[in-house]
């Protein structure tokens, strides 16, 4: 089973992280890294990314003629989705467990953040209900 696992952060239109002591900034890249190494080992990972902020990110639709038409930066809200990590594992179960360990990279001081992290099971095909 493949799962999404998004990493939400509290924020406003750019990375708090950006504010941090760069020693903190360097441990959490460190967790980050290592914790994707194991991932990858373990033969769970398929890949992962972090993402530009909100302050760089547009919305776009397609305009009468086809033509994209944008819209951003948007309003100032609670969170965003600062990146993300697919995994190939047997059950949610073990999809939860890697979203909790993931949720404990370390923030200013070392203190774990516990982020917030949204696990979504990646469809391969309809719901069966659909027919």
């Amino acid at each position: 089973m493949k799962f999404m696992l998004m990493m939400n952060t509290p924020g406003k239109v750019a990375y708090q992280i950006n504010k941090w002591p760069p020693a903190d900034i360097h441990a959490h890249i460190a967790f980050m890294k290592k914790f994707a190494e194991k991932l990858t080992k373990q033969g769970e990972l398929v890949g992962a990314e972090g993402l530009a902020g909100p302050d760089q990110a547009k919305l776009v639709r397609g305009g009468p003629d086809g033509a994209p038409i944008t819209d951003g930066i948007f309003a100032e809200s609670k969170e965003f989705l600062a990146g993300y990590w697919i995994v190939q594992v047997d059950d949610a179960e073990r999809a939860y467990a890697i979203a909790a360990e993931a949720s404990m990279a370390p923030g200013i001081g070392g203190k774990p953040l516990h982020l917030g992290i949204e696990v979504r099971e990646v469809m391969s095909l309809p719901p069966s209900d659909l027919g």
